[in-house]
This record gives structure tokens, C-alpha cells and sequence, in this order.
């Protein structure tokens, strides 16, 4: 039995609930998501209780693939029910002089350094805010209805240009710690 899978997600007032055999479609003030529900998973609403309940299809103890699929559709509709009511947020730190970002329509233009700016395109249901942060630095603030969406454009943009551990330059997200090193030390001794 997974424990996960075996709790029922409770659904908050204002939020819509659509159950299909193989999706389920969760309205809220936030934006819309849509999950495709896989085979070994189905997926019930229960109006009254205000709940969505996941149950296995086929025998858990003989397939493993099975508990984890139920488990994960769980995780998945819980995450959803989240991203329409709150949302979700990454926040990164540009750290590097003369290093920024900004937004021109629906793409993101880095200048990290390098001889060309980076233009990446921000995803549908993806906002991105640029601030100024302490120093040299500046904040991007990566949010949207979609966790999974907002992490990977998240990660996408700090990719370009991970934090070195020498002068601690680089895209980093906000309380990551850079372990620094000392690095060669000019006219050691012996020399």
C-alpha cells in the first residue's frame, strides 16, 4: 500500500474539479492544469466531501510500477490543487558586475558575461519579474500555477552560468551557499 497514495487531497472552496478516465482538470484563481491520469491510477471526486481520492488499478504486491504510479498521481493532484490557490515561486540572484537581466515581451535576456546576451523564451504560464537587488546583484522572481513548469524554467536559466566558487559570480538561487575557495596565492613562499 503506498501511504502517500492512500490520502485523500482536499479540494479548498473556489477551486472546480473535472474528473475524465484519464485526466483530471482542476480550475482555481491562479490558472487552469491538466493531468493525464496513467492506466495503473484512477482518480475520484467526491463533491460532498469536497476531496480527490486516487485508488490503484491491478494488484499492488505483484507490481511495483503500480504503487508508485498511484502514489505519484497523488503527489501530482495535491501539487496542482497548490499551484491554483497559492502558487509557486523560485527566486534567483544575479551576482556579477556589469551581469543583468531583462524582459523584452515574452522573452528574457541575460547578460551574464559572455560576448553575446542569452534570449530564452518564457514559457505559457510562466511570469518572471526582474528587481534590483543588493549591490551588484539582481533578483528574478520565476512564478506560475505549474510547479513543475516554474522549476525547470528556473533551473534553465541557471544553468547558463552556474556559481563559480572563486569570486562567487554566477546565477544562484536566493539563500543557495556558494562554498568559496581561497584559490593560488601570489608569491608563495619559496618562490
Amino acid at each position: 500500500m503506498s501511504r502517500i497514495g492512500k490520502k485523500p487531497v482536499p479540494v479548498p472552496a473556489g477551486v472546480k474539479v473535472a474528473v475524465d478516465p484519464r485526466s483530471v482538470r482542476i480550475e482555481g484563481p491562479k490558472g487552469t492544469l491538466t493531468l493525464s491520469v496513467p492506466a495503473a491510477a484512477k482518480v475520484k471526486w467526491d463533491e460532498k466531501a469536497k476531496q480527490i481520492t486516487v485508488e490503484p488499478v491491478g494488484d499492488v504486491a505483484k507490481d511495483s510500477s503500480i504503487k508508485a504510479h498511484w502514489g505519484s498521481t497523488r503527489a501530482h493532484l495535491a501539487n496542482m490543487i497548490v499551484g491554483v490557490t497559492k502558487g509557486y515561486e523560485k527566486t534567483l540572484e544575479i551576482v556579477g558586475v556589469g551581469w543583468q537581466a531583462t524582459l523584452a515581451g515574452a522573452n528574457l535576456k541575460l547578460q551574464i558575461g559572455f560576448a553575446n546576451p542569452i534570449v530564452m523564451q518564457v514559457p505559457r504560464g510562466v511570469n518572471v519579474v526582474v528587481e534590483k537587488g543588493s549591490g551588484d546583484s539582481q533578483v528574478l522572481r520565476v512564478n506560475g500555477a505549474d510547479k513543475g513548469a516554474v522549476g525547470m524554467f528556473a533551473s534553465a536559466i541557471r544553468a547558463n552560468r552556474k556559481p563559480e566558487p572563486y569570486q562567487g559570480k554566477g546565477i544562484r538561487y536566493q539563500g543557495e551557499i556558494v562554498k568559496r575557495k581561497q584559490g593560488k596565492q601570489f608569491g608563495a613562499a619559496g618562490a
